[in-house]
């Protein structure tokens, strides 16, 4: 892959990158920031109904879910990017075969190509 080429994929990556980072951040503020009682407007001494507390539980827990979804997905941008500061980007790292454009397009953080993600797929692994 030549260097104009990488250097298109680094751009792609870092602007992913940023929105990744913003929706986390927003997600986490969101969840975090307030407690369930102030969330409602619910001012009053008395306590939460334990329906409001599960769903408050629920919320909060899924919400955990998608943060640490979308750090993995961060996670493998930035060894994208340090791939691509190696050289090494757009290789699969199984067979070493150039990764299709198209792949590469569609997900920019690839480190197979289709025919080994197939076979690994296949065996259950991801």
């Amino acid at each position: 892959m030549d260097k104009r080429t990488r250097e298109k994929y680094r751009k792609i990556l870092l602007e992913q990158k940023e929105k990744l980072l913003n929706q986390i951040n927003s997600l986490a503020q969101e969840t975090f920031s307030s407690s369930q009682r102030d969330a409602s407007g619910d001012l009053s001494g008395y306590s939460m109904h334990m329906a409001d507390v599960g769903t408050d539980s629920f919320e909060r827990e899924l919400a955990l879910g998608l943060v640490s979804n979308e750090q993995q997905v961060l996670y493998r941008m930035n060894e994208a990017l340090k791939r691509i500061d190696e050289g090494t980007y757009g290789k699969c790292e199984v067979c070493g075969q150039l990764i299709k454009e198209s792949r590469l397009k569609a997900l920019p953080f690839a480190t197979m190509c289709i025919s080994c993600k197939e076979k690994e797929e296949g065996r259950g692994g991801r």
